[in-house]
């Protein structure tokens, strides 16, 4: 029986579907969810390291003859395509559907891609980052949100982590893919990155193959008045996991959740939900962001810039170092991600955000005196990153799970957005002005800054973070259409 409120709209209706998502064990369903939704990180991961794998040799290309500054600044051509895209393809995501978007994003990251090997000048290779920028962007609202909604509330933390870092398997496919392609033995100096660019757009073609296989969110069918396509979705999935587990699936709670079919909101309403309702929360969201952005891209992007200035690098041999780097950003995820959901969100996300801002600095000071070689500069930074990247995974996660369901998408794409415009954007560019001039004090007083960041954003955890861990979506962040 509905509730006295929910009976008083006419439209109203009552659904178990959270609960019956959240008391599925795991099972080949959730491993489809995780490497076909997931593996946008890893694109993502790719198409980072290829650039910062490939600085030397595009620097030194003839066709583009970029400076280091170029470099910088075409990384944050990419950002700033990133966020373009996060904001309106996280619109459309929350409006028409995830499983819809999912074709749309990835197909313009590999025509983007692949037109990038063909890039003939500096304004011609940032135009096709930029649209390369808006794909992965897209790709990050729809993903997210579809992950969250589809992986039971007792393992939501550790899968989004986990996914979240998988960024940097394919940041360790491109170390390895750039000492390939800039193998002056198997291509010429101004090809082999290229051919990077156009095999990273060909993977595209695999991941819409498998997303195939993958249903609408029927939390997003739900929140949107279309409980009865919900209810089939979810009994489809109970019943591919029944059979792989071979038994009956244990019984539903009686937690029902009163939702109106006919509810629409706009922007308005979802800024008011932001700043009205949830504050202190986007105050959260905002920090968390815009301080990992900075961290990561200003030392990610121009990773191989200092290799190559301050340690006589070859750029043929970056890739090498980039692989103790990206196992550090996996592992971190991987190893430290289960505590999320048992010791809680608030202790482990504003501890990792202070141990790596801390230690930042430290190697910054070590750096600034000459105390690194190129060797032991690489191991400090796969040391730091192995907290940073789950700290920044950690990011993603609470500004997914602190949002009503309606909004999540656009959600994550307003905090991606703006963290990333007010502190990755600029972060390259600076950075490799900063390179550029071979002062290691100027670098210092920049990683000095960044480690500052990371230090402020896990004290504003400590102060506004959200008990989220292992409670329902829908319990974390009330749906906007939801009925007493």
């Amino acid at each position: 029986m509905p509730s006295e409120s929910a009976a008083a709209h006419p439209s109203a209706f009552e659904t178990d579907v959270p609960a019956r998502l959240d008391r599925l064990p795991w099972s080949r369903f959730h491993w489809l969810v995780v490497v076909a939704l997931g593996v946008t990180w890893i694109l993502d991961g790719l198409e980072v390291t290829l650039v910062g794998s490939l600085a030397g040799a595009i620097e030194k290309s003839p066709t583009l003859q970029m400076t280091p500054t170029q470099i910088g600044l075409a990384a944050s051509v990419y950002l700033a395509g990133a966020v373009l895209g996060a904001l309106g393809f996280g619109r459309l995501a929350d409006r028409y559907g995830r499983r819809r978007l999912f074709s749309i994003t990835v197909g313009t990251y590999l025509v983007a891609t692949f037109l990038t090997g063909f890039s003939w000048d500096f304004w011609s290779f940032a135009f096709f980052r930029f649209l390369t920028g808006a794909g992965i962007g897209g790709e990050y609202t729809a993903i997210n949100s579809a992950i969250q909604e589809l992986i039971p509330a007792r393992k939501r933390g550790y899968t989004d982590l986990a996914i979240n870092g998988s960024f940097w398997a394919g940041a360790a496919l491109g170390a390895l893919g750039a000492v390939v392609v800039l193998d002056p033995a198997l291509f010429p100096p101004d090809i082999g990155w290229r051919v990077a660019f156009v095999i990273g757009g060909l993977l595209g073609i695999v991941i819409i193959y498998l997303r195939r296989h993958l249903p609408e969110s029927p939390r997003w069918l739900m929140t949107h008045g279309r409980p009865e396509e919900a209810e089939r979705v979810v009994r489809e999935i109970e019943e591919r996991v029944a059979a792989e587990q071979g038994c009956r699936l244990a019984p539903v709670g009686p937690a029902r959740l009163g939702l109106l079919r006919d509810h629409h909101h706009g922007l308005w309403d979802v800024a008011r939900t932001l700043f009205v309702e949830y504050p202190r929360r986007s105050v959260l969201g905002v920090v968390l962001m815009a301080t990992q952005a900075f961290c990561y891209n200003a030392i990610f992007f121009t990773y191989a810039l200092v290799l190559t200035t301050f340690y006589q690098v070859p750029a043929e041999q970056v890739g090498w170092f980039i692989l103790p780097f990206a196992a550090g950003n996996f592992l971190g995820p991987l190893i430290l991600g289960r505590l999320f959901d048992t010791l809680g969100r608030k202790p482990m996300i504003a501890g990792t955000y202070a141990l790596s801002g801390a230690l930042m600095i430290l190697t910054g000071f070590l750096f600034e005196r000459g105390s690194l070689g190129a060797v032991e500069q690489t191991l400090a930074w796969s040391v730091i990153f192995f907290f940073a990247s789950a700290a920044a995974s950690s990011a993603y996660l609470t500004v997914g799970e602190c949002f009503p369901l309606e909004m999540r998408a656009l959600a994550i794409a307003v905090f991606y957005a703006f963290g990333t415009a007010v502190g990755g954007i600029a972060a390259p560019a600076l950075f490799g002005a900063l390179i550029e001039t071979g002062s290691r004090v100027e670098v210092l007083w920049g990683y000095v800054f960044g480690g500052g960041l990371m230090l402020l954003a896990a004290g504003t955890e400590l102060w506004l973070g959200v008990p989220a861990e292992r409670r329902p979506l829908e319990e974390v962040a009330r749906p906007l259409s939801c009925v007493d």
